[in-house]
């Protein structure tokens, strides 16, 4: 039998979701895209959930796209990961503890809050590889960030701690290490004593004052595919997966 890389569990109101691949640091490949959809197709379907958390297995929220997967992550109802360009109606916390890479941290952006343990890292290494964020950090990291911050995990590749993060707005609650899930799920059980139309409606509401998301995903399309045409792509990927330094043309 195989065993899922995603796992659920029922906390009252609350269902958390959990990656659990932690031998590749909880990257997401086909597979576990198909179970995040399920999950999340779950939470959205079920009116008896009322708040969702997700989180990684093992210490490791993600380390982001399995690049031995090929690129196929995307799912009808969630677009990629399962969750990213997915409508939501039901609130959710990330509980991120180690490493939030990549699309690890596309997928903590896409949560509506995030409780974070003081030793996490958020980062966007995209560009140290030759390729940019496709999940949504282009234009959902300058919401969440200040400007010249989003761009400083964009521009550079490298990552900023926990207590950073906090500070500038990212992370809502730090935590000690270990005690994220435990953080969220408090936050979530606080969410859930509340009315669950006027919470459902007042997220709504917010996300509606955020704007649509369609020009943020043309510019994010127009720039990777850009890249994805060009020869530093693929020597970027194929020298991480030979584990050695790229040799950069500029092409």
């Amino acid at each position: 039998m195989t065993v899922s890389p995603v796992r659920t569990e029922l906390h009252g109101h609350v269902l958390v979701v959990t990656i659990d691949r932690y031998r590749r640091r909880n990257a997401v490949d086909r597979a576990t895209a198909d179970g995040l959809d399920a999950a999340f197709n779950r939470v959205d379907d079920d009116p008896d959930i009322r708040c969702a958390v997700l989180t990684g297995a093992d210490g490791v929220f993600s380390a982001g796209s399995d690049l031995t997967a090929g690129g196929d992550y995307v799912t009808e109802r969630g677009g990629e990961y399962g969750l990213v360009r997915r409508h939501r109606t039901t609130p959710l916390i990330a509980a991120v503890e180690g490493l939030a890479l990549g699309g690890g941290l596309e997928l903590a952006l896409a949560c509506d809050m995030v409780v974070a343990a003081r030793d996490a890292r958020f980062g966007l290494p995209e560009v140290t590889i030759g390729l940019v964020p496709t999940c949504g950090a282009l234009f959902r990291g300058p919401r969440a960030l200040p400007h010249n911050v989003a761009r400083e995990l964009v521009l550079t590749g490298d990552p900023i701690p926990a207590q950073r993060a906090h500070e500038l707005g990212l992370v809502n609650r730090l935590t000690e290490p270990g005690e994220a899930l435990a953080g969220a799920l408090a936050l979530a059980e606080r969410v859930c004593r509340n009315a669950p139309v006027a919470v459902r409606e007042c997220l709504a509401a917010t996300q509606r004052a955020i704007g649509p998301d369609d020009e943020g995903w043309a510019a994010t399309d127009r720039a990777a595919a850009t890249v994805r045409a060009s020869d530093d792509a693929a020597e970027g990927v194929r020298a991480f997966l030979e584990k050695r330094p790229p040799v950069w043309t500029g092409r």
